[in-house]
């Protein structure tokens, strides 16, 4: 499998090398050279596949000659093998045809686990032997940084450097980044929103006099490797509900674009997906985007969903880029423009293109609380303000009557509790596992959000490249 850029004049890159690279050098990102596919009775086949085995099937075709099976499933194992339930994201019915998806059983209770603890590990395999000094750059609206830093603390060859914006993630978000007090990572509070700690990051990728000094690599979700293994959750729920013979529909909380580009990249491999809904809250680019063909930058508003409090989605020029005909010169052209202006129109080709698989939905404040209510009296779920934003955009879809609707769970509530609270009176408490949380001594930096200050702190920590 080799991998191409979105922009279409970065070097072409195995899975290896795409895993340890993260963004490309001309600014855009890595796709596969083209879509493997799953027949109909190889997804069929995964029906009583454990996760595991379902990782495997899904992910090799993207692997190609990289690792073995066998050795994928060893790192899978070892990966999974640290979530709190056996089927590592089951399926709960909340009526006749709505369905969560939960993905928070990871250690940080949150679904970038998924994918985040199979990234540490293959970083790891990648940099043994060898005397690469990785200097991960990240940024995070909360539940990313919490997942990486838990993956990569302590790992050899590794240096993590994660900013998140201060006062905008929730205590949980932050404490449990900021109490991991191994030598290698390193946290960062910057005075500004999300969309400035994406900024900054992507500047330190594209700043050739930084980006040449250090090893860079990323855990966000530009990283291909990370949402690769988030595309395995997809058939792992569909299969249960009747695919490949019933297609099933998907909502998804979204902000930054690559949880539902996942889901994307299932239905091009083959899985029937009657639908993805793109959930936004009140911070809409997406909606906006999908239902008007207006893709605008606004102001961050902070919401009680902080981990969608995001105004420019980076996974976003990924749909695009395959929408448009997978065009490396126009995409540049688009993106670039969209970097100046901050707005840029979708082509008819691309909003076709999207109409045919998407819907899109703007959840304010008070349907999210409806959505946490209605979940907790007539369910007896309880749920975070992320999923009840999925949810509530499942519930009003519109969707025929026989499509089951999974809408993905992306965070355990008691990451979220004064939230889930004040919309259903009962207070969350969070898993054993990570239950002195509170007690723990916390350690991060606070800059203010300019390249200078950033770069400065992170030369001065640093491996310099060989």
């Amino acid at each position: 499998m080799r991998y191409i850029s979105t922009r279409g004049t970065a070097p072409i890159l195995d899975f290896q090398q795409v895993t340890l690279a993260g963004l490309a050098r001309d600014g855009g990102l890595y796709l596969p050279e083209s879509w493997p596919q799953l027949s109909p009775d190889q997804i069929a086949a995964l029906r009583g596949a454990s996760y595991v085995d379902t990782a495997v099937a899904v992910m090799m075709p993207f692997i190609g000659a990289t690792m073995t099976p066998a050795e994928l499933r060893a790192l899978c194992v070892q990966a999974y093998g640290r979530f709190a339930h056996a089927g590592v994201t089951p399926l709960v019915q909340l009526d006749h045809r709505h369905w969560l998806l939960e993905l928070f059983h990871g250690p940080t209770l949150a679904f970038k686990d998924v994918a985040l603890q199979l990234l540490g590990l293959l970083f790891e395999r990648f940099l043994t032997g060898t005397e690469r000094q990785l200097t991960v750059v990240g940024a995070t609206s909360g539940d990313t940084g919490s997942a990486a830093i838990d993956a990569l603390a302590g790992r050899m060859g590794v240096d993590v450097f994660m900013l998140h914006p201060a006062g905008r993630v929730s205590d949980v978000q932050r404490r449990q980044m900021t109490t991991v007090l191994a030598p290698n990572i390193h946290n960062i509070a910057i005075d500004g929103s999300f969309d400035d700690a994406q900024a900054l990051v992507k500047a330190m990728f594209n700043d050739r006099a930084f980006s040449g000094r250090f090893a860079l690599s990323a855990v966000n979700s530009i990283n291909w490797a990370r949402l690769m293994a988030q595309v395995v959750y997809y058939f792992y729920a569909a299969v249960r509900l009747g695919a490949p013979e019933r297609p099933v529909a998907f909502s998804v909380p979204t902000g930054n674009f690559g949880d539902v580009f996942a889901g994307y990249v299932a239905a091009k491999m083959g899985l029937p997906v009657a639908k993805l809904i793109v959930a936004t809250n009140v911070n809409d680019i997406l909606h906006r985007a999908l239902s008007t063909g207006t893709y605008a930058q606004g102001t961050v508003v902070a919401t009680p969903s902080p981990s969608m409090d995001i105004q420019v989605s980076s996974n976003f020029e990924r749909l695009l880029f395959d929408l448009g005909g997978r065009d490396g010169t126009a995409n540049a052209a688009q993106m670039h423009g969209f970097e100046a202006t901050r707005a840029m129109q979708l082509t008819d080709r691309q909003r076709d293109g999207a109409r045919a698989l998407f819907a899109s939905d703007r959840v304010d404040l008070n349907d999210m609380a409806l959505a946490m209510r209605w979940a907790h009296e007539c369910a007896g779920e309880t749920i975070d303000p992320h999923t009840a934003i999925g949810l509530s955009a499942a519930r009003r879809a519109g969707l025929g009557a026989d499509v089951p609707v999974v809408t993905l769970a992306t965070a355990h509530p008691a990451k979220f509790r004064d939230a889930v609270e004040r919309a259903t009176g009962a207070r969350p408490v969070l898993p054993a596992r990570v239950g002195d949380l509170f007690d723990r001594e916390e350690r991060f930096a606070t800059l203010p959000a300019t390249f200078a200050a950033v770069t400065d702190y992170v030369a001065a920590r640093a491996t310099p490249a060989p």
